[in-house]
C-alpha cells in the first residue's frame, strides 16, 4: 500500500538480507555507487508514476518499469561531485540527528535521576553534595524521605498519576473529515507518520478541524496502539488521527509531562505486547495507574529553564534537519536531470 503514496528508497549501511517486496539496485560499470542513491531519489516522482496495482489495492513497481525508465547519467567526475553535494547535506542532517539523540538522552537521564531515582535527595540525606548541580538547583530538593504508595519518596512531594496532571486527547477517525479540496487540507498524522517524523505520502483531511485536533511543531504525541511511541512532533502541521494522543497540560510544563510519559513507555509496551489482539494497545486506566512523585510546582518552574532549553534545542535541530532535507529533495531532481548545474545547486544550498 505504501507504493501508492511514495517509493521508499534506502541506502544500506551494512550487510543485510531483503525479501520479495524489496528490489536491490546495484551499479554497473561507469556508474558510481555513491551517486546511485541520489540518482534514484532525484527520479522519485518519475518512478512513482510507474506504480500500478497488483490486486487487493496493493501497489506494485515492476522491474521492467524501472529498467525502461530513461535517466540522465553525467560523467563519472560529475557523478562524484553530485554525490559529494548530496553527502554534504546528508552529513549535516545526520549530525543534527545525532545531536538531538544526545539532547534527548541528557533530558531523560536528568528526569530519571531527579524524579525516579531521587539522586539529589539521596545525596543530601547522606550528607553529600548532589553531583553536577549548583547550590541553587540542589536547594530545590529536600534532604529527607517519607513513605508513600510508591515507597519512599522525597519529603513534601506528592504521588500523581499521568492523567491527573496531563490531558491525553485521542485523535479522530479522519476518513470522516475529508479535505475541502486538493489545495486546502491537512496531512493526517498516523502511527506511520509519527515513527517517520514527517507526513510524506500521508492521507489528507479537512483543514477546518477543531484546533485541539490540529498538530503543530513541538507538540507531544503518544501512539497508544500498535507501535507505541512518545515523540516531540517536528513534521509540520497535521491532523491528529485516532490511536494517537496529543498530550498537553495546563498545570505542569511540557518537559515534565513529556518525559514522565516517556519514562513509562517500556511498561506501556509490555502491557500492549500481552494484549490478546492483533494490535496491542494500552487503555486510559493504565495512564491512571502510572504514577510519579512530583515536587511542588514552584520547584518545577525553577527547574524549567534548563529542561526547557534542552528540549527547545531538540525541536530547533529537528526543524533545521527538515529544512535541509526539503532543500535537498527540491534540488536533486533538477540536478539529476541536468536542468541545474552543480555550481548553481551549491549556491542555492548556501543561501537556504
Amino acid at each position: 500500500m505504501t507504493l501508492h503514496k511514495r517509493v521508499p528508497i534506502s541506502r544500506v549501511a551494512k550487510s543485510a538480507t531483503f525479501n520479495q517486496d524489496v528490489k536491490a539496485v546495484l551499479p554497473k560499470n561507469g556508474l558510481s555507487s555513491r551517486f546511485l542513491p541520489y540518482l534514484l531519489v532525484g527520479n522519485h516522482d518519475r518512478l512513482h508514476e510507474r506504480v500500478d496495482s497488483a490486486g487487493h489495492g496493493t501497489g506494485r513497481l515492476n522491474t521492467d518499469a524501472i529498467l525502461s525508465l530513461p535517466v540522465y547519467v553525467p560523467s563519472k567526475t560529475e557523478q562524484e561531485a553530485i554525490a559529494d553535494f548530496g553527502a554534504a547535506i546528508d552529513d549535516r542532517i545526520d549530525l543534527l540527528r545525532q545531536t538531538n539523540a544526545t539532547l534527548e538522552a541528557i533530558a531523560q537521564a536528568l528526569f530519571k535521576s531527579w524524579f525516579i531515582d531521587f539522586d539529589p535527595v539521596r545525596a543530601k540525606a547522606e550528607g553529600r553534595e548532589p553531583e553536577d548541580m549548583d547550590a541553587a538547583t540542589a536547594a530545590l530538593f529536600p534532604s529527607e524521605f517519607e513513605e508513600s504508595e510508591l515507597g519512599a519518596i522525597p519529603k513534601g512531594w506528592k504521588v500523581r498519576s499521568l492523567d491527573s496532571f496531563a490531558n491525553y486527547l485521542n485523535g479522530l477517525a479522519m476518513q470522516k473529515f475529508p479535505p475541502e479540496s486538493n489545495e486546502e487540507y491537512l496531512p493526517v498524522i498516523k502511527i506511520a507518520q509519527l515513527r517517520a517524523g514527517n507526513t510524506s505520502g500521508a492521507d489528507r483531511a479537512s483543514s477546518r478541524l477543531k484546533p485541539d485536533y490540529i498538530v503543530r511543531d513541538g507538540d507531544v504525541l503518544f501512539s497508544w496502539s500498535g507501535s507505541l511511541e512518545v515523540e516531540l512532533w517536528c513534521g509540520g502541521d497535521g491532523a491528529l488521527n485516532q490511536h494517537l494522543f496529543k498530550v498537553t497540560s495546563s498545570e505542569v510544563p511540557k518537559w515534565f509531562y513529556y518525559l514522565a510519559t516517556k519514562q513509562f513507555l517500556p511498561a506501556f509496551r509490555e502491557i500492549a505486547a500481552h494484549k490478546a489482539t492483533t494490535m496491542g494497545h494500552i487503555q486510559r486506566g493504565h495512564l491512571a495507574e502510572a504514577r510519579v512523585a512530583m515536587p511542588a510546582l514552584k520547584a518545577l518552574d525553577a527547574l524549567s529553564p534548563l529542561m526547557r532549553s534542552i528540549l527547545e534545542r531538540r525541536v530547533i535541530g529537528a526543524l533545521h534537519a527538515r529544512e535541509l532535507a526539503a532543500v535537498r529533495d527540491a534540488l536533486l531532481p533538477r540536478l539529476i536531470s541536468g536542468k541545474l548545474r552543480l555550481p548553481e545547486a551549491e549556491e542555492a544550498f548556501a543561501t537556504s
